[in-house]
């Protein structure tokens, strides 16, 4: 199997850096991964949390990070001042869209409700057929276990597919959430919509 070349993967995770160390870490091997395997960070462009542990330790290992804030939480001053670029947009709609499009595939670390919800738009547009990116959780400490287990009682009772819930793929560790990214083929049959039809719900 011929592995792609990922270019740039967006990160979704906390604000908070969490009750446990753990997850710090894990968002710095991530941070090495990512550099190492030359793949761009985008991410929310703050500079507190697991958010700023990740894009600081990406920058200090001279990798590239995209960040992209909404000017309410820029003037806030959680905005990041030293990434390779930073893009200040109107509101959270604007940031993740644009985040999405400047992505070429989506890891969900440990995170909150916003962290959540960024997950889930991403991999109903998976479902949906907008586009067909790699998603994945990094699944530190076991953080995600409830959400995995709950996706499979979500295709038991039958409100979710199994190839759509294959549709996010889960790692304790980055090297082999990448690795999975870097075989990762999409399957079309997956797909509810096809992407021409697709298009106006976006609109």
């Amino acid at each position: 199997m011929t592995n792609r070349k990922i270019r740039s993967l967006c990160v979704y995770c906390g604000a908070s850096s969490g009750v446990s160390p753990v997850y710090a870490e894990a968002a710095r091997l991530l941070a090495a991964a990512l550099v190492e395997a030359d793949i761009g960070l985008v991410y929310g462009g703050g500079n507190i949390g697991l958010m700023g542990v990740i894009a600081d330790e990406v920058m200090r290992l001279g990798g590239d990070v995209t960040g992209v804030i909404p000017t309410a939480l820029l003037e806030k001053e959680v905005g990041h001042r030293a990434l390779s670029r930073l893009h200040v947009v109107a509101d959270m709609h604007e940031r993740k869209a644009m985040m999405a499009q400047l992505a070429e595939g989506f890891i969900a670390m440990p995170g909150g409700i916003g962290t959540l919800e960024e997950l889930f738009e991403v991999l109903t547009w998976s479902q949906l057929g907008l586009h067909d990116k790699p998603i994945g959780l990094l699944n530190v400490g076991g953080f995600y276990d409830g959400l995995i287990a709950f996706t499979a009682h979500l295709v038991k009772e039958g409100f979710l597919k199994p190839a759509h819930a294959g549709l996010l793929m889960h790692e304790a560790q980055p090297a082999a959430l990448l690795a999975r990214f870097a075989v990762f083929v999409p399957d079309r049959s997956a797909k509810i919509l096809n992407r021409d039809t697709a298009q106006d719900l976006l609109r």
